[in-house]
């Protein structure tokens, strides 16, 4: 495993509502956060519109948090470029032999601790 990456969460596409799941508009995309999860387990719901690429629709990513990931995806096949979901957090996801591999960078306020 490359240096650096600490892992975040594991990211599940599902197809079923979740009580209490967020929706990132942006995305079109529904998602039940890791953060409730005692192992990082997140359930992701995309809308049939959604503009994210079918390989993370479709596969199960696991997300690892990187101190820079402008420079984590440096040489990396990427498939989304970095963006910020939410404040204080910046996002971007690589590919490697069909999985998808999410990259996250948080501000100091939102690491989990």
């Amino acid at each position: 495993m490359e240096k650096g990456l600490r892992y975040h969460h594991i990211g599940i596409p599902t197809d079923k509502p979740i009580e209490g799941e967020t929706y990132l508009a942006d995305y079109k995309v529904y998602h039940y956060g890791y953060e409730k999860s005692a192992y990082g387990i997140e359930w992701m719901r995309y809308e049939k519109d959604c503009p994210l690429p079918d390989l993370v629709k479709t596969v199960p990513h696991v997300a690892f948090q990187v101190d820079d990931v402008y420079e984590a995806i440096k040489g990396k096949h990427v498939i989304i470029e970095p963006n910020s979901p939410s404040a204080g957090v910046v996002v971007a996801f690589i590919e490697e032999n069909g999985a998808p591999i999410e990259l996250i960078q948080e501000s100091d306020t939102n690491q989990a601790g």
